[in-house]
């Protein structure tokens, strides 16, 4: 007899849904070794060649400056976080409402695109003097170091991201008879957010160090990361100098992968649609 063959179910075709991400403890791990072995090397640099710490401090003659300053050093982080986050913030504000200009009226490129890459080619150090002339002592010079050194990479990213949209969703997009403001705001700029975001982290830790630097150049200024590291080193302290590098460094690496995080909050379906 011969068998009827049934056509299999809906069920039995279905392609097995993909697994969700899971922590993976090498994803602390490995970063946690790399520390570990860079703390190593820099102490067995210090040690086989006796370097004095007033020219190279060792691990853990950093971690005993820390120990010195804790008040100090942890008050100064906090001012030097603030000044960070406002001066991003208006780099993001200004860089992308540029970027949206240049991306969206060819004139508007044409006049002002060659000025912006002279501005961004000047060296920021050399006219950090000339800030203090124009804005005086205080906060206001450093704001204007950390907006001068990030903001071009915003600007960049979102008139590249808003120029670059994908021709599928344009056609879609005219298809449906989709007003220009419609088509700007529902497909070109979902389209053009992983590019901003990429932007946005090239100009996180650039706002560190503009910070840094204008802390460092505003005599006037007594708060800061950049300030205490200028005051140890002349004193000799170096190894506070370190450790205010030290903490200048992490807060750039937490700053940074809080935008990490946030673009992955915010862009789920970027990192379903890529490999």
């Amino acid at each position: 007899m011969q068998e009827t063959l049934t056509p299999p179910t809906e069920a039995a075709v279905a392609r097995p849904a993909r697994p969700a991400r899971r922590f993976s403890p090498s994803a602390v791990a490995w970063p946690v070794l790399g520390i570990v072995v860079t703390l190593v090397v820099w102490w067995a640099v210090v040690e086989i060649f006796d370097i004095q710490p007033i020219i190279l401090p060792s691990p853990v003659d950093v971690f005993e400056g820390f120990r010195t300053y804790p008040e100090l050093l942890l008050q100064t982080t906090w001012d030097t976080v603030r000044v960070t986050l406002i001066g991003f913030a208006l780099s993001v504000l200004i860089g992308v409402a540029l970027g949206t200009a240049i991306a969206a009226w060819k004139p508007f490129e044409r006049a002002f695109g060659p000025l912006l890459v002279a501005l961004n080619a000047v060296p920021k150090v050399a006219i950090a003097p000339l800030m203090i002339a124009w804005f005086g002592f205080g906060t206001k010079p450093v704001l204007a170091m950390a907006f001068l050194l990030c903001f071009f990479p915003i600007v960049l990213s979102t008139a590249t991201g808003l120029a670059s949209t994908p021709a599928d969703l344009a056609e879609l997009a005219r298809s449906l008879d989709a007003t220009r403001t419609q088509t700007f705001l529902r497909v070109r700029v979902p389209a053009a957010l992983p590019q901003i975001f990429v932007g946005l982290k090239l100009a996180m830790p650039l706002a560190v160090i503009g910070v840094a630097v204008g802390e460092m150049q505003s005599g006037g200024v007594d708060e800061g990361l950049g300030t205490i590291i200028v005051q140890t080193a002349g004193q000799g302290d170096t190894a506070t100098a370190f450790a205010a590098l030290t903490l200048m460094a992490i807060v750039s690496i937490i700053l940074y992968y809080l935008l990490v995080l946030i673009e992955r909050l915010a862009l789920p379906w970027v990192r379903g649609t890529t490999a």
